[in-house]
């Protein structure tokens, strides 16, 4: 079984690899000019739906206010649910919910590495 930073470092190669296919992807795109003429229509359409939901956002008033701040409830309460679910796990409960409907729901924990050291590197 390979280890933890044999993984890392095979993750990292194939991102690179991946970077460099999506760079070459991109040259390819840029150099055509039927891609340029699309891209601006696109451009125009994108800034068309914007005001559009301008105009709509601005008919809800307070209403799409409220949705805003319900948004960030939503938001604050996943966080809480995610720390009661930690906190009940270190305990060695079972951690379990039910919706309306009772289906039963468990947590899923995922695991990421965030670069907390950067070396320089002298060449």
């Amino acid at each position: 079984m390979p280890n933890l930073q044999e993984v890392f470092n095979r993750i990292r190669e194939t991102k690179k690899t991946q970077k460099e296919i999506r760079t070459h992807y991109k040259d390819i795109l840029t150099s055509s000019n039927e891609y340029h003429e699309i891209t601006e229509k696109l451009r125009g359409y994108k800034l068309r739906k914007k005001q559009m939901e301008e105009e709509a956002k601005a008919e809800l008033g307070n209403e799409f206010a409220k949705l805003e701040a319900l948004k960030k409830d939503v938001e604050l309460d996943g966080e809480l649910l995610a720390d009661l679910a930690i906190s009940a796990m270190v305990k060695g409960e079972t951690v379990m919910v039910t919706d309306a409907e009772n289906n039963e729901y468990e947590p899923v924990f995922t695991v990421k590495f965030k670069k907390t050291r950067v070396e320089n590197k002298k060449t």
